[in-house]
């Protein structure tokens, strides 16, 4: 199914521009003090918008500052979810932590106080220029996405993180500047993407300004603030406890797959922007822009009766202000429409519902259920304040039940329980990005409204109609899945709509050093009871599976049966895709089942296809044994194991000279140097291996942060330098070296169909002691030869690498099996 179900329009446009509770963690209770600064904010009509290009790129501390100092409307529109990156925390990688790295700034929006947006676009990789960027992404998408969130959002002021003019960053960096400008102005023009207006009015910012610093510029004594727009944004806030600093390194303490834990900053810290586009201003971010109510016609009242109730708010009894609360609803609700009308009303509503401790909540008996299966749903209300609440009805808005109520709330628990039939046409919770099949640079969404939504809407919600002093409100709350853990507490998890059978493979890539068959295990799980079918492989052409398929029986909810397949490969070098299929109850399913499970965001779940790349190799290889020290999110071993290697994964205890000198090569995983600070203490038994003739293989490291400053026997220097092109044209400088003889010739095919990037942080400096063997370079740049150093060290061989084998082995990519088999194999040929 391509679109996911809707409660309605109007539900998903309140969905983008706010903030419901609609993630399955532990829901917001707010406390006195929050209470006082929303009210607060009620009473301040405006907005921003921030602008850059990953998870990361925003200014925390800038975006805490906006929402809670000025007090607007403060958004983050990031045009990737930072699929191409990479993963400190776990194993995930592309659109995994593509999903991780949303959930991680919707964490960080919630300690900030900002919204998070996104566009279409996909996070390729690493691009050194704008111009690549935009060959890859399609630009008039991108920028439609970025003119919808304008739309939709109406920024009075926007702010980029990077400059639009080339130079200085990478790619997505730039671009994401260059189309913020155009958007700016795209975005007042009827004429540009008119098929949003069914949804929104065109909208002009006030103006664009870049958020510069001396990061920019190389360093505090090469940076001029003259000319520049200054903001002092230390500010410490006191109904929040803490400084903006300190509220934007919580924030972005939130990104933990990138390892950006972060320490407050108590000094004084001062931020500086630089006229784009618009009106210019040197003094004030909003100057010339009113952000009180007289912005809007009749609003004078609005804000008089919000300006009586927050001088009246009375932080032991925030319950107190829910008559005046009242008055202003309806002030509210007779104005003229506006752009500003159908916001103020939702966030009024969820503060009543605050400032009367109104709790509901829906929770369902299971975590998952089918298309057209009954679940339980447990519905609960509770009102905490003496002011007269009534609970009308509960209804369900994918089903149709409603549950009449017609009880006091006034300090009382009410509790409801419903059996509810899902559609049979219901989709499955997966990602809405995810649906349908994108491209290397977008991801495919064709419905309008869910562009830009940080996250599905809640699969089920639940609406309770209540009437608070006799006044009706509609409060939606998402179906949730709870359970009681003995020493965590209350787990909440998302309700989620899933296939009725799963079909999951043990190994994403098959690869096949000669001919000889290799098992591939499938898993076949029930996502609801009495499942039965049969489970085949398709595999390509030349290539053949026993047995030709599996029957299975699964009487219980979530019981599994694993079958072993034997896939035997064809007689020569090919590659393909295998696919895992299931009959069940006269249809077709391939939908594996991927948990997501970090305790800093929710537990996520989706349902990729259950396919497997398999590659037959040319391939030859000496010696047996490796020693491999994992680096974060590692997955080469696996790779290695699948050619016939006998990979034992290493620990910081047997890092010594006598356990390594059992092994043919070591290998040190990408990063590990970087983020494993043993590795400063171990470092001579690795180099004494070497020199009693074993072989070391150092895959790339960044050049910052390092544990040690010897990597190897001899000095040597790690850049940024890199070559992002996949395929960018590598020269052998030394072509008759082992390397790239020994036990494989390696030639240009090996370089052919690598993914994502050649390599990166290169070293540009090196001792005469080290060969360099290969030379790469993006274009217009000058050649790159630091790539994959080779130096004698006693009896042995060091390496040194930062060609991107950790992203090509997972992918199977034939070519580097063979060359990174010749670094394991060096020495070898005696």
């Amino acid at each position: 199914m391509r679109k996911l179900f809707l409660f309605s329009g109007l539900f998903l446009f309140f969905l983008a521009i706010h903030k419901p509770d609609l993630k399955a963690q532990a829901p917001v209770k707010p406390d006195a003090a929050d209470i006082l600064l929303r009210l607060k904010k009620l009473n301040v009509v405006g907005s921003a918008l921030y602008v850059a290009a990953h998870p990361d790129d925003e200014n925390t501390a800038l975006i805490a500052w906006l929402a809670n100092e000025k007090m607007v409307q403060t958004g983050y529109l990031s045009l990737t979810r930072g699929d191409g990156g990479q993963n400190l925390i776990g194993p995930e990688i592309r659109e995994r932590l593509g999903l991780i790295r949303t959930h991680e700034l919707l964490q960080a929006r919630r300690l900030d106080g900002g919204q998070q947006f996104f566009t279409r676009a996909n996070d390729f990789g690493f691009s050194k220029d704008y111009q690549e960027t935009l060959k890859i992404w399609d630009k008039e998408k991108v920028l439609a996405d970025m003119v919808w969130t304008i739309r939709k959002f109406k920024p009075d002021v926007m702010v980029t993180r990077f400059s639009p003019e080339p130079g200085g960053t990478h790619g997505h960096h730039t671009t994401s500047a260059i189309l913020a400008s155009e958007a700016f102005e795209a975005a007042a023009d009827p004429k540009r993407y008119p098929e949003q207006l069914k949804f929104v009015a065109v909208w002009q910012p006030k103006r664009l300004l870049w958020n510069t610093s001396s990061f920019f510029y190389g360093g505090e004594n090469q940076f001029d603030p003259t000319g520049k727009l200054a903001i002092e944004i230390s500010t410490f806030n006191p109904i929040l406890g803490k400084s903006y600093p300190e509220i934007a390194a919580a924030s972005r303490s939130m990104h933990k797959s990138q390892g950006f834990g972060s320490g407050s900053n108590y000094g004084k810290v001062t931020e500086y922007l630089v006229h784009t586009k618009g009106t210019e201003t040197k003094t004030d971010l909003f100057e010339g822009i009113n952000l009180t109510w007289n912005r809007v016609k009749g609003g004078e009242k609005v804000a008089k009766l919000l300006q009586q109730t927050i001088a009246q708010y009375n932080p032991a009894n925030p319950s107190a202000s829910v008559p005046l609360l009242l008055q202003v609803k309806s002030a509210i609700n007779n104005l003229p429409e506006n752009p500003y009308k159908a916001q103020k009303q939702a966030d009024l509503q969820e503060l009543i519902k605050s400032c009367l401790g109104l709790f509901l909540e829906a929770t369902a008996a299971q975590s998952s259920a089918t298309p057209g299966e009954q679940i339980s749903v447990n519905a609960i209300a509770v009102s905490r304040s003496t002011v007269p609440v009534e609970l009308q009805k509960i209804t369900f808005p994918v089903t149709g039940q409603v549950i009449n109520q017609n009880k006091s709330l006034q300090q009382n628990l009410v509790s409801a329980k419903v059996a509810l039939t899902l559609p049979a046409q219901m989709p499955t919770s997966q990602p809405y990005w995810l649906k349908q099949e994108g491209t290397l640079g977008m991801y495919a969404v064709n419905d309008q409204q869910l562009i830009g939504l940080p996250e599905n809407p809640s699969a089920l919600a639940a609406e309770y109609t209540v009437l608070i002093n006799q006044e009706p409100f509609t409060f939606t709350v998402p179906v949730v899945y709870k359970r009681v853990d003995p020493v965590e507490g209350e787990i909440y998890k998302p309700f989620s709509v899933t296939p009725p059978v799963f079909v999951n493979l043990t190994d994403k890539v098959l690869v096949f050093a000669d001919d000889k068959p290799k098992q591939m295990t499938v898993t076949v799980k029930a996502g609801k009871e009495n499942t039965s079918g049969r489970v085949t492989l398709e595999v390509p052409m030349g290539w053949r599976v026993e047995p030709a398929s599996a029957a299975f029986t699964l009487p219980v909810k979530e019981e599994e049966k694993s079958f072993v397949f034997q896939v035997y490969p064809t007689s020569t070098q090919s590659e393909g895709t295998l696919r895992a299929v299931v009959q069940a109850n006269g249809q077709s399913y391939n939908q594996s089942l991927v948990n997501i499970d970090y305790r800093h965001i929710p537990a996520l779940q989706l349902f990729p296809e259950a396919t497997a790349k398999v590659t037959r190799l040319d391939l030859k290889k000496s010696g047996s044994q490796i020693g491999y020290l994992m680096g974060p999110g590692d997955e080469v071993p696996a790779s290695l194991s699948q050619i016939g290697y006998q990979v034992t994964l290493l620990s910081d205890h047997n890092l010594t000279t006598s356990e390594l000198k059992r092994f043919d090569a070591v290998v040190i995983g990408v990063r590990a140097y970087n983020t494993d600070n043993y590795l400063k203490f171990a470092q001579a038994a690795l180099l004494d291996y070497v020199a009693q003739g074993g072989t070391l293989v150092v895959q790339y490291n960044v050049n910052s942060g390092l544990v040690t400053d010897k990597l190897g026997p001899y000095p040597f220097q790690l850049s940024r330098d890199r070559v992002a092109v996949e395929d960018a044209p590598v020269k052998f400088l030394k072509p008759n070296h082992p390397v790239l003889s020994y036990p494989n010739k390696i030639t240009a095919a090996d370089f052919n169909n690598w993914v994502q990037e050649r390599g990166l942080y290169f070293a540009n400096k090196w001792d005469n002691q080290y060969e360099a063997i290969l030379s790469s370079n993006d274009p217009g740049e000058p050649a790159r030869e630091g790539g994959l150093l080779v130096a004698k060290h006693g009896k042995g061989y060091y390496i040194y690498t930062g060609y991107a084998f950790f992203r090509q082995l997972p992918a199977g990519v034939p070519g580097a099996y063979r060359l990174f088999t010749n670094l394991i194999s060096t020495g070898k040929n005696k």
